[in-house]
């Protein structure tokens, strides 16, 4: 009954498609989280000559448009890439440039476009940046949040404002060189970039065409809400209300943020970003070259990450509508309802894009149950638009359970024993299970930046290929049913036209 409710309620809310079709208005995107797809030298780590080996696996078994890889860039590793040190510069575990020059051209000749993780609200505070902002360097002393705090009445020095780090604790940080604070909507050592430096914005779309050149098709831009935040009154910053949601002042969810997300400059700079790859595009006569933009944000702020009247913003604003809203005891109804409230506000000329996991969530398995993780994916590649998965979610891979011993995740890490499970990201994050052999053929190594799953032995890629009925199989049917005319455009007596 259940899977009749999704499959009904789906097709009657496909809609027509626009007659003049680009690459990625239907195309099956697949997440890479590179430490943990293919381990290429056998150090344990994933690595670009890895993904490499894996295009014929991505493009000609799967059928995948679109591949798109969690940050590589050079990292001194506090956040798994997401802290980066040199934007031009690949991480030594993921190989090099020319490397990444190599996996464009793989992908280039099996007709699979390349996107690359853009991550510009912060750098890691062991880029060259930072250590010459820190000593007031004239062309980087501003490409930083900056502010000498306040001093109260018995001469103290506290922080500028009440603002709390995602990662929990004061968002401000103090420097003893500069001696003054820095501001660090994550970890403390991702200072945040300031965004009214005028250089620091050019400096960003530079690093965006430069990663052009080198032959990607565009950009998951992270943590797109919080680019900016409202500026001093006299010289001050505004603390931020409390929520009432909590008692734990360290926990972000203490405060509401009107002062430091979703501030009306985060949507012009995402324009401005769509102009610099529209211009590529155009001096270099390419194809379409794609913006995806990733913020957890009311539903309405996601449409205008879309553009406005005169400007385009990103093609694909993820849409975690489903992704947000569906767990283990949701209905069909519920689930009906999760996609109509994105379909009754996406305006007519912009294509939906449906996303299930990636790699800040639970696994689709894990989070909605091995039972119905075929049902969901039947649902993702039926309804219209951009169909989005993560790595392994094809083989309905699981959560893996790791201890407080062995937790990396600095989410985790910066809680307790007791409570880090509800923050850690490691059990989505381990090892893609290829096989039966050692660290699931994942690395010759034994020993894996993250533990392998204890079931790789029987749920793996060769397994479910070899057998009559799996998951791989029921998602590449899928993928081959999304390339067919009739579903993508409803022609003829399809159901479902409008």
């Amino acid at each position: 009954m259940w899977s009749t409710v999704i499959l009904l309620g789906v097709l009657l809310i496909v809609p027509s498609l626009l007659a003049d079709e680009h690459w990625w208005q239907h195309a099956n995107f697949y997440q890479i989280y590179p430490r943990s797809f293919k381990d290429s030298d056998g150090d344990g780590v994933g690595d670009l000559r890895g993904i490499m080996e894996k295009v014929p696996y991505l493009r000609r078994e799967l059928g995948i448009d679109a591949i798109w890889l969690s940050p590589i860039f050079k990292s001194p590793m506090a956040d798994f890439g997401y802290d980066i040190a040199d934007f031009r510069d690949i991480h030594s575990e993921f190989g090099t440039i020319a490397d990444l020059e190599a996996l464009a051209t793989a992908c280039n000749a099996e007709g699979l476009k390349l996107i690359l993780d853009f991550v510009p609200n912060h750098s890691s505070d062991e880029s060259e940046w930072f250590l010459k902002s820190v000593q007031k360097d004239p062309t980087y002393s501003d490409y930083y949040v900056w502010h000498p705090g306040k001093t109260l009445a018995n001469g103290t020095r506290v922080p500028p404002s009440n603002w709390v780090s995602v990662f929990r604790g004061s968002a401000w940080e103090w420097n003893d060189v500069r001696k003054e604070y820095y501001l660090h909507q994550f970890l403390v050592k991702q200072p945040d970039l300031n965004y009214r430096n005028p250089a620091l914005v050019q400096e960003m779309k530079d690093v965006m065409t430069f990663w052009l050149g080198k032959g990607v098709h565009g950009f998951r831009i992270d943590a797109v809400p919080y680019l900016f935040e409202s500026l001093p009154v006299n010289g001050v910053y505004p603390d931020e209300e409390k929520s009432g949601e909590t008692d734990d002042p360290d926990n972000p969810t203490y405060l509401v943020h009107q002062h430091t997300q979703n501030l009306d400059e985060t949507f012009d700079m995402m324009y401005q970003w769509r102009k610099v790859v529209d211009d590529f595009k155009q001096q270099t006569q390419s194809e379409d070259i794609v913006l995806m933009a990733e913020a957890y944000t009311p539903l309405l702020n996601i449409i205008r990450l879309f553009g406005n009247e005169v400007s385009e913003g990103a093609h694909i604003p993820f849409n975690f509508e489903v992704l947000s809203n569906t767990f283990k005891d949701t209905t069909g109804q519920q689930f009906y309802d999760n996609i109509k409230r994105w379909l009754d506000v996406v305006p007519e000329n912009r294509f939906s894009n449906w996303v299930l996991g990636n790699h800040d969530n639970k696994r689709v398995s894990s989070r909605l149950g091995v039972a119905r993780a075929d049902l969901y994916q039947i649902a993702l590649n039926v309804l219209p638009g951009v169909a989005v998965t993560y790595n392994g979610d094809e083989l309905a891979m699981e959560d893996v359970f790791i201890s407080w011993k062995d937790t990396i995740d600095p989410a985790a890490c910066n809680s307790n024993p007791k409570d880090y499970l509800l923050y850690s990201r490691d059990p989505v994050r381990t090892p893609f299970q290829w096989d039966d052999s050692v660290s699931a053929g994942f690395s010759t190594n034994r020993t894996t930046w993250l533990p392998v799953a204890s079931n790789y032995k029987t749920l793996n890629y060769k397994a479910q290929k070899a057998a009559a009925r799996s998951h791989v199989k029921i998602f590449k049917a899928l993928v081959r049913l999304r390339k067919q005319r009739t579903l993508r455009r409803n022609d003829g007596n399809a159901v479902g036209r409008r």
